[in-house]
């Protein structure tokens, strides 16, 4: 499995091959951190932990910055946990980039609405 945390600029159009119209969803994908590695044997469960989108260290608060000083990573602004069976696979500090999916691969979107109402 492959995770990554994206933001939706928008939606646009492109052409295939033959002339049709497909449309597609535009996401910026930035470089994450893997900032926590979770086992069966200390936390119960297999996952990890990342992190991305750079912030500045006075809009991070104590526990966070805590948290990211014990991993010895840069502050940033999302974190979250991708439950896999793989975590051998990661170490705390490696840097997932965009470059992880090949052209064609399919992807599952989930987003989160801003809650106008």
């Amino acid at each position: 499995m492959k995770y990554m945390i994206g933001k939706k600029l928008g939606m646009t159009q492109l052409f295939d091959e033959d002339g049709t119209v497909v449309p597609v969803t535009v996401i910026e994908m930035e470089p994450q951190i893997v900032v926590q590695k979770k086992t069966v044997e200390t936390d119960g469960y297999n996952a990890i932990q990342v992190a991305s989108g750079a912030v500045k260290e006075k809009k991070v608060n104590k526990p966070m910055k805590g948290h990211f000083d014990k991993a010895g990573v840069d502050y940033r602004k999302h974190l979250r946990e991708f439950r896999t069976d793989d975590v051998d696979k990661y170490n705390v500090g490696d840097e997932i980039k965009v470059d992880i999916f090949a052209a064609g691969d399919k992807v599952d979107v989930t987003g989160t609405s801003k809650g106008k109402g």
